[in-house]
């Protein structure tokens, strides 16, 4: 069988929220859609050479947390006390092996910790500074906080303190942007992957960890069903174990991806009072795109269809 006759594919994220056409700038539009467009060529390039979904997915989340538009890595916004707490977390669906990292300040790339913390710590889930200690043991470089300064996060720490509010991703306290980054990824060798990293809350305190670094919650991949990232409020998400959930109701109810996620999303995270959305591929390389939000940043590629990219509902 030639490469491009087995199922393989790619899908991204770049938060979820009050997105609205009318309040984006044509300028602004064009460049989340060109950086998404970017991502999505370099990571399915990775998978037509027979590259793996694990490194597909790390590829992308990589790429999405060097650009400062999507709230990860570089872009990251602003807690309370004036500095950057990361999240992350990456799913080898083949092995269910898995890595998460959270409370990180000073690593450029939050995933490729998760991913080591996968492959060479013996553990799942570090945090604080003994997963920062662990990094600088692994050869990581330190950045400088100037490396995670932007004026536009710094002036919305300001407005949400002046409003003293904490927010998910806003520039607008009216509207409502879940700024977190994520890829799901089948490989042409049958194998699934996720991974998600978020900078967090605009002005959080006491250390907050929402969904991001949670398997389960956040993140997870299972070779006999389906990967999952997701975005949005992270406390619902953690509730409902909405990626976990999907994944069940695809292996033990026999949903397929479509009813899956649009049962979780619509259905169990509303509930509860959530909302977001969520990005996935099932082992036959289909790809679904779901949320309960005005818009949702997101793009995708499989088996050398054109590119897609999504913004608004």
């Amino acid at each position: 069988m030639k490469l491009h006759e087995k199922p393989f594919g790619i899908a991204i994220h770049g938060g979820a929220g009050t997105i609205l056409r009318e309040q984006m700038s044509e300028e602004k539009e064009g460049e989340y859609r060109s950086n998404l467009n970017a991502v999505i060529q370099a990571a399915n390039k990775l998978l037509i050479l027979g590259g793996t979904a694990i490194d597909a997915v790390e590829l992308a989340v990589m790429m999405l947390e060097d650009c400062p538009l999507f709230n990860a890595g570089k872009g990251s916004v602003f807690t309370a006390q004036g500095g950057h707490e990361m999240d992350a977390s990456i799913m080898d669906g083949t092995t269910l092996e898995a890595g998460a990292v959270s409370l990180i300040k000073s690593i450029k790339n939050p995933v490729q910790l998760a991913r080591k913390v996968m492959e060479k710590s013996g553990h799942v889930f570090l945090a604080g500074e003994g997963a920062e200690k662990f990094a600088f043991e692994q050869g990581f470089e330190k950045m400088n906080d100037e490396y995670f300064y932007t004026d536009f996060r710094y002036e919305q720490l300001k407005s949400a303190q002046r409003s003293n509010a904490v927010v998910l991703d806003h520039t607008d306290l009216n509207e409502k942007k879940f700024g977190t980054v994520g890829a799901v990824a089948l490989d042409i060798h049958g194998r699934l992957a996720a991974a998600t990293s978020t900078g967090g809350m605009t002005n959080k305190q006491f250390g907050r960890v929402g969904d991001t670094p949670m398997i389960g919650s956040g993140t997870y991949a299972d070779d006999r069903t389906v990967a999952v990232s997701c975005t949005g409020s992270g406390e619902y998400f953690i509730r409902a174990n909405v990626a976990f959930q999907i994944h069940s109701m695809m292996l033990y109810g026999q949903s397929d991806i479509v009813q899956a996620a649009s049962n979780v999303v619509q259905n169990e995270l509303t509930k509860i009072g959530g909302d977001g959305g969520i990005i996935a591929i099932d082992r036959n390389g289909r790809i679904h795109f779901e949320f309960n939000t005005p818009g949702m940043y997101r793009a995708s590629q499989s088996n050398g269809e054109e590119i897609y990219v999504g913004i608004y509902k």
